[in-house]
Formats: C-alpha cells, structure tokens, sequence
C-alpha cells in the first residue's frame, strides 16, 4: 500500500511503498517537478533555474491519489503531482557503496563462461525490426559487446551497422580503417601478428567509445577474434589486491600515438577509472601504446608496475576471454572504455580482411533508452 508524510518541518517527504520507505526533500522534489510552468511540455527540459524557486521552499501538505502523489509547497502556495512509481525509480533514500570499484545494476560481469551465450544479432532482422534491435541493444548495455550476422558482404557495410544506432567518429584513420596484412604497416593491427587483448586509441582525448569490426574476406588460418571484460578484470584485481587496484585507479598513465606525419597524440587517464563515488567508469589498456608513466609518486612506482604487471596477466587468462571467428559478412560491437579485444595471430596463406570504425556510445545508449520509453509510453496507454 502506497501511504505517504511530512517531517514537521515540511522538508522531508517520506513515501511507505511495497519495498519499504523513501524519503524525499523538498527543494529536491520542487527541482524535480513536471508541471508545464517548470518542464517543457515538448522535450522536458526545465524553464526555471534553481534561483527561481525560494530558497526557503518547504512542504505545507501531502495526498496520495492511487498512484499518484500531490504535494503542495509554500510560500509558493504550489501543488504538483508525482507519478510514484517515476518517485521510486528515481530514489535516492538508498544504500551508498562503502568500497572503491562498483558496478551499475545495469551492467553484468561476465568471462569465459559467457562462451555460449555471446550476445548476437541479426543485421537483416534489426535493419527491419524495431523489437530485434530493441533486445540486442540491451544486450549490449549489458555486457558491453555483441556480434552481428547475416550482414552484407560489401565495402562500407560497417557503416550501416553504425546506422542502427549511431553516427560514425572519423579519426585520422579517416571514416575507417583496413584490417588486414600490409607491406611495413603503421600499425601492429595491420600484420598478422597476434594482439594482446586492449582498448583502443587510449591516446585519444575523449576516446572513442563504440568500435565496429566488421568482417568480408575470411579464409586464412586462425585470426579468432578474442573480448576480455575489462571491468570484471578491474573487479578481480581489486578482490585479489586492493592496493593494486588502488594504485591503477588513483594515478594516471601516459599513452601516445605518432606513427603517422602529422600526428602525435597524448592523453593522461587512469587505467582504471573511477567515478567521484567509486563507480567504475572506464578501463585504458594498451601495451602498445603506452608512453613512459611519470604522474606518480617515486615510492609508488614499483607498486603501480607489479599492479600494471597483475592486471596484465588477469587481462590474459583464457578463463576471461571468449573467443568466436567472424565469418564474411558478420561483426561485432565493443563498448571500448569497458571490453578489452584481441586476435589470435593468422598465417600468410588465404585471405583475411575487415573493415574498422569508431562511434559512440552516447548514440547507442540513447537510441535503446528513446525505444523503451517509446515502449513504456504505448504499454501505459
């Protein structure tokens, strides 16, 4: 049963839902009013500041209306209603984590043993349908990758992969890039070598957070493309070694990349990044790319090289990894400041070819965020 109070000073709110007590303030609830003299009725945006609301707002009565809950403010002499299931959704009466390196309900951990149940789409099904994309998006939220079949074997396909979600990021790689063996290449990813598992372009400032890898030609030995959780590697390096997560979370590395005329790029972040809560945010890791740490304490040095070492041999266990071969016509999708990837090396004879771009993840996010409001918004009427 919905029941709902005010503290005798009016600034607090307390609702009792079926889940237990939340409470609310005033100037946080008034802030957060939906009425059309404070949000747009067309795109929700405010058309107040917080100057325009009395800085001595409090709450003068509280009914609950099934569902809905009208609150009245002085000296306003104001009364707005709140959905309370939008109030429960957007509680912050809750629990704060007490330790560095938490993850949002929303993402799922995962290593090796998601092996069979790699998220994977059909691009001809979610190029027509709405709910098929809906689902492989929230795949994708969650375990920060997905591979894509049934694609067209064409030049450029990659990009309409981007359509389904997003807007391609040209970096100086121009709009993509080749990847397949080149004559004294400008990139490792261009031989047929192996790669450790990485993020890519940590050197970038902001860098790229959605990479596509998109497969035409695919008849050479080996080249099994390989994801690492970056995020369940930060989680088990903190659970083993707490001063080694500390120390990659709490000073930055250097990386840079200039093996093009022209171009020289250099930023400053964490391997591990944490949010001013200790959410993890962000991983960076690229062996090749690298530059020389200086942004550290003297005696923290070799303590950051045995943790860097530490996440390095966590990053490389098969116990981490799932491993899948793309075949012409398929791809897969990285969230690249979280999902680690890499290729097992292939031999000269027979052909291997993909096709690369960045986009972001703002895009994504946004797309799968507008189709479930859009889904809420018809399952309520």
């Amino acid at each position: 049963m919905l029941d709902a109070n005010l503290d005798p000073t009016g600034q607090i709110l307390t609702l009792t839902t079926p889940d237990g007590p939340l409470r609310f303030h005033a100037m946080w609830l008034r802030d957060n009013a939906w009425d059309d003299a404070t949000r747009a009725p067309g795109n929700g945006q405010r058309l107040v500041a917080l100057r325009d609301i009395p800085a001595d707002t409090k709450m003068s009565g509280v009914v609950v209306n099934g569902g809905a809950v009208d609150v009245t403010f002085v000296p306003e002499g104001k009364t707005i209603t709140y959905d309370a299931n939008w109030l429960a959704q957007n509680a912050y009466d809750r629990p704060t984590p007490t330790q560095n390196g938490w993850l949002s309900a929303e993402l799922e951990p995962w290593d090796a043993r998601l092996m069979g149940s790699v998220p994977v789409g059909d691009f001809a099904a979610m190029s027509q349908n709405a709910d098929a994309l809906r689902d492989w998006l929230a795949l994708v939220n969650r375990y920060g990758f997905g591979k894509l079949v049934n694609g067209p074997i064409e030049d450029g396909a990659l990009f309409k992969v981007v359509d389904l979600f997003g807007y391609v990021r040209e970096t100086n790689y121009g709009p993509k890039f080749e990847v397949r063996t080149e004559v004294n290449p400008t990139n490792l990813a261009f031989t047929g070598l192996g790669l450790q598992a990485h993020t890519d372009n940590p050197y970038r400032d902001p860098v790229p957070s959605v990479q596509v890898l998109y497969c035409l030609e695919s008849s050479a030995a080996g080249g099994e493309n390989m994801v690492v959780d970056g995020f369940a590697a930060a989680l088990r390096l903190r659970d083993e070694n707490p001063d080694y997560f500390t120390v990659l979370s709490s000073f930055c590395a250097r990386f840079e990349y200039a093996g093009e005329d022209g171009v020289c790029l250099q930023s400053r972040r964490p391997m591990i990044e944490l949010a001013p809560d200790g959410e993890i945010i962000a991983v960076r890791f690229n062996n090749r790319s690298l530059a020389a740490v200086t942004d550290l304490p003297f005696d923290q040095m070799q303590t950051y090289y045995a943790a860097y070492r530490r996440f390095g041999e966590i990053i490389d266990d098969p116990a981490m990894e799932v491993t899948f071969r793309l075949e012409p016509g398929e791809a897969f999708v990285v969230d690249n400041t979280r999902v680690l990837h890499a290729r097992k090396a292939y031999s000269g004879t027979g052909t291997r070819w993909l096709q690369g771009c960045y986009s972001d993840k703002d895009g994504l996010r946004s797309t799968y965020a507008a189709m479930r409001r859009a889904d809420m918004k018809e399952a309520a009427e």
